[in-house]
Formats: structure tokens, C-alpha cells, sequence
């Protein structure tokens, strides 16, 4: 009777969070790739580069070297005339036994000449060097084997400095007039005109000159004729030197008279339109 009646008591439930793992292919199971940052837009490598032009195929500098004996060792006496003399002493020509006569002295000079060259500003075809003109040793050789013979009246060793300086002007005042003609063609030939050969002809005057004498004006002292390349066209050019004052300040001594030759109709043409140009301007 005092007896009680006792409820079961309820199970207990511990809910246990069900951790699902995702498959194998989401992304959290591949290995990280890094991240590629571009440079901002505005960096050198998102610019365009320049292009860089090679001059034409036809241009001096792609062609192979070529021109006078005489001008393959001139940089030699360029750069250090003493030793390039030393060299001449040794480079014996096997055919004959001698040594190069352009810079040897002659056997009755009477007295001693620099053997130094000066570079012109004168393209040499087919090289990428310039002419280089020649020692005052090599001009009094050049003489002796035209014919002239030294008194003790004529020339010193001054004098023969004074003759290479007025020499080199001439021609440098001479290649200034022929890139003015050459101008006129700066579009078919943009590297510019080369010098191939030249030549004197003290004794064969000109159409020009001759008719000039008629006029009553004197014949030119020289002429000479140069052959310039003009990107693969040969052109010749005459040149009459005539006497002038001396200008002691840079040696300009000659009158000049430079016109292509009428060896083509284009050099007709050119000079019909210098002729032009000068009535007009």
C-alpha cells in the first residue's frame, strides 16, 4: 500500500553534428596555384619598341672593301706615322726586294718630311672608312715622278707643309660642292654618295673651260675628275680649279667650277635645273 509507482526514465538523446566531408574534386583538395600579377600597363614591357632601320642593301656598309693600295695600310699613318714608318722599312715587296716608295725618301731630298696623313670627310665606295689623303713624303715623290726636280730656289720644307694643307681643303671644298648637286637625289639615294675613283687631267681643259677662254678668261691650273657612286649608279663629275687669293686662316686658295659631266641625260637635266634655279633665285 505505501508502494510507488516509478516512470521510467526517458533515454537521452546527444545529437552528434554530422560532419559530411565534400568530394574529391571541390577545391579546397587542389594544391594552391599562385597568382600571376600582371605588371601595370604603363611598365617598359607593354610599350612598343623601336624599330631598328638597317639602311638599304645598297648602302657602302654592306658592300666589300675595295679601292688603292696605297689606302689600305693610310690609317696606320692616321694614327701613329712613326711606328706605320717603321713598318714600311720591313714590308719588302717579294717581286722586287724593295720597300714601298710612296714614304721613302728620295735620294737627293734635301731635307726630311712628316710622313703623317689626315683623314678627309669623304666617303671611300665600298668601305665604311674615308678617303685619306696623302704625307707631305708622299706628295713630293708624286711630284718627282711627274717629272718636277727640286732646285734649291724652289721649296722648303714649310712650303711643303703650306701645299699639303691648300691641297686637302681643295679637295674638301670640292666633295662640299658635289653633295650639293648629289642633294637634288637625296630620295633615290638616301645613304648618300660615295667617292670611287678620281683622276687629273691638268692638260685637257674642258668644253667649259676652253669656251670661258674664248670669253676672255683664264684657262683653269688642274682638273680633275671624280667618279661617285650614287647607291649604285655611277656618276663622274669635272672640277677646274682656278687661281685665287690665298686665305691664310684655313688655306681656301682655288675658285672651284664643280658640274656633273653631260654624260647622261639626267646630268643634262641637273644642270638645267641648277641653271634655273640660280636665274630665278
Amino acid at each position: 500500500m505505501g508502494a510507488s509507482l516509478s516512470t521510467p526514465a526517458a533515454p537521452t538523446v546527444r545529437a552528434e553534428a554530422m560532419m559530411a566531408a565534400p568530394p574529391q574534386g571541390c577545391p579546397m583538395h587542389q594544391e594552391a596555384q599562385p597568382v600571376k600579377v600582371s605588371p601595370p600597363a604603363e611598365c617598359p614591357m607593354h610599350q612598343a619598341q623601336p624599330v631598328k632601320a638597317s639602311p638599304p642593301a645598297e648602302c657602302p656598309m654592306h658592300q666589300a672593301a675595295a679601292g688603292p693600295v696605297h689606302q689600305d695600310r693610310a690609317y696606320d699613318f692616321v694614327e701613329c706615322p712613326m711606328k706605320a714608318a717603321e713598318g714600311t722599312k720591313s714590308d719588302i715587296d717579294p717581286a722586287n726586294m724593295m720597300p714601298p716608295p710612296n714614304q721613302v725618301p728620295a735620294q737627293d731630298q734635301p731635307f726630311a718630311l712628316h710622313l703623317a696623313r689626315e683623314e678627309s670627310t669623304i666617303p671611300r665606295h665600298n668601305t665604311e672608312k674615308n678617303w685619306v689623303y696623302p704625307s707631305e713624303q708622299m706628295f713630293w715623290n708624286a711630284m718627282l715622278r711627274k717629272g718636277w726636280r727640286w732646285r734649291e730656289d724652289d721649296l722648303g720644307a714649310k712650303d711643303m707643309t703650306n701645299i699639303i694643307k691648300i691641297h686637302n681643303t681643295n679637295n674638301e671644298q670640292a666633295w662640299q660642292e658635289i653633295l650639293k648637286w648629289e642633294a637634288l637625289h637625296a630620295g633615290e639615294c638616301p645613304c648618300g654618295p660615295t667617292l670611287k675613283s678620281f683622276g687629273g687631267k691638268a692638260k685637257e681643259f674642258s668644253p667649259r673651260a676652253r669656251f670661258r677662254h674664248w670669253m676672255g678668261y683664264e684657262l683653269p691650273f688642274d682638273r680633275h675628275d671624280w667618279i661617285i657612286d650614287r647607291c649604285g649608279k655611277e656618276v663622274r663629275y669635272v672640277i677646274d680649279y682656278y687661281d685665287g687669293e690665298i686665305n691664310k686662316d684655313n688655306y681656301q686658295f682655288s675658285i672651284l667650277d664643280v658640274r656633273p659631266a653631260y654624260d647622261s641625260l639626267g646630268a643634262v637635266w641637273d644642270r638645267m635645273k641648277v641653271t634655273w634655279m640660280r636665274w630665278t633665285s
